[in-house]
C-alpha cells in the first residue's frame, strides 16, 4: 500500500548525519524537485536517500537551514493525537521513574523524539513551547493528546523567526507554585523567560545548596531565585542575589517570604556590580554566575567567549579563600571545551588557583539524543578556589 505522505529525497551522497543516526537533514542536502518546492512549510513527509534507503517520517521546512526533522523511523507514520499520546506517555514514564513529584520537563525536543517541542510540567499545568513550522502544523493533535490539562502556549521563542513563524502566547494561568528540593518557588508561565522556569539547573541547585550551609552566598543572574533560595533553605549565613529583571526579583522575593527565608535581592547589572564589589574588596564563600546565553548564534562565538572569560575573572575575585565558584552557560553555540577553556583563562587572569570539582549539564528530564550532542546545551562548572 502506497503511503499518502509525500516523499522527499536527498541528493546523491548527502545526508551523512542522517545516515549516521542523527534526526536532521539540511536544506542543501535535499533534492528540490517541483513537488518538493510545492510543499508547505511544516509538511509531514517520508524521507528517502538517493539510494532508496528509507529514513522514516519527519517534517519539512524549505525556509529553514534544518530542512528535515525526523519524527519516527517508520515511513508512513501519521502524527495524530494517538501518536502524541504515545510519545507523551513514554516521556512521562521516564520522568516519573526519576522524580517523586510532577514538576519536571516533560518533553525535551529531539531528546524525546519530538523535535521543535518543549513541555514543562507544573503538576496539572503544562507550559508548551513550539519552535518549528512542523510542530506548529501539528499543534491540533498535540493539544488533543494533552487533553483537558491547563496549557500555556509559549510560541514566542526568537528562533521561530528562522522558521518563518509569528510570535504569540496563549493561555493565562497566573502565578503558579513550583516545588523543588523542599523549596516552594513561584513562576510566571506567561510573562517569564522561555517556559517560565528553569528545571535544567535542579541538580546544580541541590549541589550548591549543600556547599552553602553556614557560608555567605552571592547568586548572580538569580532570575526567580533558584540557587539563592536553595542555599538559604540549606542554612546559608547570608544570601545576596542580583538580577536586572525586576519582575523576576519580585517573584523571588515572594518565594523567599513564602518559605520564611532571608535573602537580599538587588536589581542591578551583574558586570557592573561585580566590578563594584571587586573594587570594594568584598568576598563571599560561594559565588554563582548563571547568565543568559552570551552566544546566541555562531557569529557571536568570539564575542560571547570573551564575555564568559570576563565573567569568570570578575567572579573569581569575589570568592573568599577556600570558597566555591559556579560558572554556567546555556549557549549551545559554544562547545563545552571552549567554555571550559575560557573559564580557566578567566580564573588565571584573576590570579586564583582552582580545582574543578564538578562538571555537569541539565538533569535527567532533559535527555539528549545520542547523535545530536549539540542539544546538550547546558554546561556547568564548579571550582574550589584556594
Amino acid at each position: 500500500m502506497t503511503s499518502a505522505i509525500p516523499t522527499i529525497r536527498l541528493k546523491p551522497r548527502e545526508g551523512r548525519r542522517l545516515r549516521a543516526g542523527a534526526p536532521w537533514a539540511f536544506s542543501n542536502e535535499v533534492e528540490m524537485s517541483a513537488a518538493t518546492k510545492a510543499l508547505k512549510p511544516g509538511a509531514v513527509v517520508d524521507i528517502q536517500g538517493d539510494d532508496g534507503r528509507v529514513f522514516g517520517t519527519g517534517y519539512f521546512n524549505p525556509n529553514s537551514l534544518i530542512a528535515l526533522r525526523l519524527l519516527d523511523p517508520r515511513p508512513g507514520t501519521v502524527p495524530d493525537a494517538a501518536f502524541f499520546a504515545e510519545r507523551l506517555a513514554r516521556a512521562r514514564s521516564l520522568r516519573d521513574a526519576v522524580y517523586g513529584k510532577p514538576f519536571y520537563r516533560l518533553v525535551h525536543a529531539e531528546g524525546d523524539f519530538l523535535p521543535g517541542l518543549t513541555i514543562d510540567r507544573f503538576d496539572d499545568v503544562y507550559s508548551v513551547q513550539i519552535t518549528t513550522a512542523g510542530m506548529e502544523a501539528l499543534r491540533g493533535p498535540l493539544l488533543e493528546a494533552l487533553g483537558a490539562a491547563r496549557v500555556v502556549l509559549r510560541a514566542d521563542a526568537p528562533s521561530r523567526a528562522l522558521e518563518g513563524l509569528p510570535s504569540y502566547v496563549e493561555g493565562d494561568v497566573g502565578r503558579i507554585a513550583v516545588e523543588e528540593s523542599g523549596v516552594r518557588y513561584f513562576a510566571d508561565l506567561t510573562g517569564g523567560q522561555k517556559t517560565g522556569w528553569y528545571y535544567d539547573q535542579r541538580d546544580n541547585h541541590a549541589f550548591m545548596a549543600a556547599l552553602s550551609k553556614d557560608r555567605s552566598v552571592l547568586d548572580a543572574y538569580c532570575y526567580t531565585g533558584g540557587f539563592a533560595l536553595a542555599a538559604a533553605k540549606a542554612g546559608a549565613r547570608e544570601v545576596i542575589a542580583i538580577d536586572s529583571s525586576q519582575p523576576a526579583l519580585t517573584l523571588a522575593e515572594e518565594s523567599a517570604a513564602a518559605n520564611g527565608l532571608a535573602c537580599k535581592f538587588v536589581k542591578t547589572d551583574v558586570f557592573d556590580e561585580f566590578e563594584r564589589l571587586g573594587h570594594a574588596k568584598e568576598t563571599f564563600d560561594v559565588v554563582i554566575a548563571d547568565p543568559p546565553p552570551f552566544v546566541k548564534s555562531r557569529k557571536d562565538l568570539e564575542t560571547g567567549a570573551k564575555a564568559y572569560r570576563k565573567l569568570a575573572r570578575l567572579a573569581a575575585r569575589l570568592v573568599a579563600p577556600g570558597g566555591f565558584l559556579l560558572l554556567a552557560s546555556c549557549s549551545h553555540n559554544i562547545p563545552t571545551e571552549r567554555f571550559a577553556s575560557e573559564c580557566a583563562l578567566g580564573l588565571q587572569r584573576a590570579e586564583r588557583r582552582a580545582r574543578l570539582i564538578r562538571q555537569s549539564g541539565a538533569g535527567a528530564d532533559h535527555p539528549v539524543h545520542p547523535m545530536l550532542p549539540e542539544s546538550a546545551y547546558l554546561k556547568t562548572l564548579v571550582y574550589a578556589l584556594d
